[in-house]
Parts: structure tokens; C-alpha cells; sequence
């Protein structure tokens, strides 16, 4: 029974990450210290299923942040829900996982981050979310922070921007890709200003835990739900709520890459994917607009110029819109008389654009481009020159599935980890054989 004594230090060992910031890491300890980026209720309901699976397998981690950035209503509460569910499975899943850290301590260090993407300079104002990365990576450890993030770079940007010298403590593993579309602000102010960062950016790679044409049919995404998930735990009825239970769980790579492999060596095999150096993020800059004989790389950063008059409006102020593929984009003003833009296409497409804006300079402006793979496809002089520990899909023809550029490289070990999440399902079994 605990006495009112250990109550007391239970509390105040509660109240000490909320006081003083991130606690200090364990020296020695072998689990990799890790901080979740996530727009968990956002735009896409796969992080609430990434969420759970993380769950399940915590005690393999030292969890040290959950920060909710979102695109779209998504707020910290999403995380808080799915650990409230955590929470009802804790005492059955601890009989299996005595390690796994406790529902109050990961309600602790839930964060909420940037709510809007970031303006044209790729960074706005510090967040509860990005006080904590850094706070995080700036703890003494003899241990890199592994920032995983699974949605947009707005509170990793700030970070960056505000402490820069947490490079050296912090490596990052980005699923891109259709998050680079939402995030490319902040995405080129990282690539432009930190081009030191140890990253590995996944733009199509993470699509091998989704695509699942080789799994046998037992593991298939439309199956998975009904043959290891269902009847199992208030986790496994929450996780039909997302996607009706079908499997898609798109971030969950970052953390698996953790799970099984080296992960200080990009390029070898894990579950997470394998992966190549590149030194330098292709970005294609066009002054007055573009056409469809204008090709760019998948996954480029896209930049488009324009003149118009002056205004007496602080730069970064968005005076127009921009459609792209059925899609509204903010344009700015960036002073003396220029605006822009930035996309990022996440897929081999003829796209076209449309302006609108009450400025008639700005207002009904049309154009096109062509986006072809590979990433990061031939050499342009504006592109983002990258340092030395950059990595990001694998070029190999062989490797890519259904046109996801390295997908096989995650795909081919698919059976084995998702029979790994199998057996955990099991300890919430409530009618076992």
C-alpha cells in the first residue's frame, strides 16, 4: 500500500518536467530516446492508429515528448484521448511490459504546438511544442534525441530557429512526402539554414508499410483489423474508429526503423527502410510563372515569383491565394514589389495553377508544370546544397513499388513486423482459447 510519503514524492516527481522542462535522461540506458511530432487529428486519421501501436510497444522507448502540430483541427487532446484509452488496457498490458511507462507520465509531456502552417520564411513564433524539442534535446545524455515527426516541420523548424545548437544532440526522421506538400515553408527553411541536420527524409519510402500486394492475406490491411486487432482491449475497439480498422499507419516507419536495424546507418536495412545519402533537395525557382514544359522533381520545392505593386504591409503577409491541383495555397508579400509562393508536388503529375487576389497584378495569373521521378532528379543551380547526413529514398528501379520510390525496401520485411504486433494484441485478448 503506498503511503501518504509516496504519494507525496510521486507528485512532486510528476510536477518536475512541468517546472524545469524535459527531465534528465538515463545515461546508459540502451532504448533510444525519442520526441513524436504529429498532426494526430489533423488531416489524416492514420496517426491516431501510429499512436496506438506506439503504445503498445513504449517500453522499447524513452518516450520524452508528444507534440501536437497539426494541419487542421487536430489539438494536443487527440493525444490525451488515445492515452485515456491507453490508460484502461495499462494493468493488462503492464502484466506483459513492466517497463511501459504510465499513463500520467505520458499525459506529462504532451505539448501543443504550432496550429498554422508556417509563413514563407519557414518559421513564426516559439510553441509550448517546440520549447519542449529543445528543452529535450538540450538535457544532458550521452544519447541522441531521435525526433520523429509525422506531419509537418513547423515546431522542429522553430526549434531549429530558436536553438540552433540543438543540431548536435537531435536526429530526425521525416515522413515527407504529401506532409512536405502542407509543410514546405518550413521544409525549405531547414533545408536553406540547416543543412547540417542529420535527417532522414522519407518521401515514398513509407509507403511500404501501407502497400501490402506480397503480404499473405492474413496480414493484408483490410484483414489485419479482423484477424489480430478486434475483441481486444479498449485500444483495439478505439482503433476501428480510424480509417473503419483498416491498416495504413504511414508514420509508423519512423519508429520501426528504431525497432530493428542500425539506425546510425541510414543505408542498411531495418523495418523502417533503407536509405540513401544526398547532398542537396532539388528546388525549382520561376520568376513570373511556369508551364507545363517546365519539369521538376517529385517531392521539389517549387517557388514562384512574381511583381506587383508596393505595399505598405509587413513582409510575409499573405495578399493572395494560389490553386494548385483543386487545392488553396497562401502567397505573400515579401517586400519591394515581389510576392511568392511555394509547393511541393507529392507524386509524378501535369499540374496547373490558378491566383486570385483583390491585387489585379496578382489576381487570375495561370501556369503549369511537370513533376517526373526520381527524387531528387537532375542537378539545378537553385538547389538547397545538404551536408553530410542527409538521407532519402533509395534510386534503384527494383525498389520502388506501384511507383513509391524505396517502398520495397520497407514492404519486404512486412510480415515480420506485423506478426511482431500480433503477439502484442494477444495480451488484450478478453476471450483467449
Amino acid at each position: 500500500m503506498k503511503t501518504k510519503s509516496s504519494f507525496f514524492l510521486f507528485g512532486i516527481s510528476m510536477l518536475i518536467p512541468l517546472i524545469f522542462g524535459c527531465q534528465k535522461a538515463d545515461k546508459g540506458t540502451d532504448k533510444p530516446r525519442i520526441l513524436i511530432s504529429s498532426d494526430i487529428g489533423g488531416t489524416d486519421p492514420d496517426d491516431f492508429q501510429s499512436l496506438i501501436h506506439l503504445l503498445m510497444y513504449a517500453d522499447h522507448f524513452r518516450i520524452e515528448g508528444l507534440v501536437s502540430s497539426p494541419f487542421g483541427g487536430g489539438r494536443k487532446e487527440d493525444f490525451l484521448n488515445i492515452i485515456n484509452q491507453y490508460s484502461k488496457d495499462y494493468e493488462k498490458l503492464l502484466k506483459h511490459a513492466p517497463s511501459l511507462p504510465s499513463p500520467a507520465t505520458l499525459e506529462s509531456i504532451t505539448k501543443q504546438g504550432a496550429v498554422d502552417a508556417a509563413p514563407f520564411r519557414g518559421y513564426d513564433e516559439s510553441t509550448a511544442g517546440s520549447d519542449w524539442i529543445v528543452s529535450c534535446a538540450k538535457k544532458d545524455s550521452d544519447q541522441a534525441l531521435w525526433v520523429l515527426v509525422w506531419g509537418g516541420l513547423e515546431d522542429l523548424a522553430q526549434a531549429l530557429h530558436d536553438a540552433p545548437e540543438i543540431k548536435q544532440n537531435i536526429k530526425v526522421y521525416w515522413i515527407g512526402g504529401p506532409n512536405k506538400k502542407w509543410s514546405i515553408n518550413a521544409y525549405s527553411y531547414i533545408a536553406e539554414h540547416h543543412p547540417d541536420l542529420w535527417m532522414i527524409e522519407a518521401n515514398a519510402t513509407y509507403r511500404g508499410w501501407i502497400i501490402d500486394q506480397d503480404s499473405p492475406e492474413k496480414l493484408k490491411k483490410d484483414q489485419f483489423y479482423t484477424n489480430y486487432i478486434e475483441g481486444r482491449g479498449a485500444l483495439g475497439r478505439d482503433f476501428y474508429h480510424y480509417l473503419n480498422g483498416e491498416i495504413k499507419m504511414g508514420d509508423t516507419p519512423s519508429l520501426a526503423y528504431l525497432m530493428n536495424g542500425n539506425p546510425d546507418d541510414p543505408t542498411g536495412e531495418s523495418w523502417g527502410g533503407s536509405f540513401r545519402k544526398i547532398n542537396r533537395s532539388s528546388r525549382s525557382i520561376f520568376e513570373g510563372g511556369s508551364t507545363t514544359s517546365d519539369t521538376v522533381a517529385t517531392y521539389a520545392t517549387i517557388e514562384w515569383h512574381f511583381i506587383g505593386p508596393q505595399l505598405e504591409v509587413p513582409e510575409d503577409s499573405v495578399v493572395f491565394q494560389i490553386e494548385i491541383q483543386n487545392q488553396l495555397w497562401p502567397g505573400y508579400y515579401l517586400g519591394d514589389n515581389k510576392y511568392g509562393v511555394k509547393y511541393s508536388p507529392k507524386k509524378t503529375e501535369s499540374g496547373t495553377y490558378k491566383t486570385s487576389s483583390n491585387i489585379p497584378q496578382l489576381n487570375g495569373l495561370e501556369g503549369a508544370y511537370t513533376s517526373i521521378a526520381p527524387w531528387p532528379g537532375q542537378a539545378k543551380p537553385s538547389d538547397y546544397p545538404l551536408g553530410d547526413h542527409w538521407y532519402s529514398d533509395r534510386l534503384e528501379a527494383d525498389l520502388f513499388l506501384q511507383g513509391q520510390q524505396g517502398a520495397k525496401t520497407i514492404s519486404k520485411h512486412r510480415e515480420a513486423f506485423m506478426l511482431d504486433w500480433a503477439e502484442k494484441w494477444d495480451w488484450l485478448e478478453e476471450n483467449p482459447n
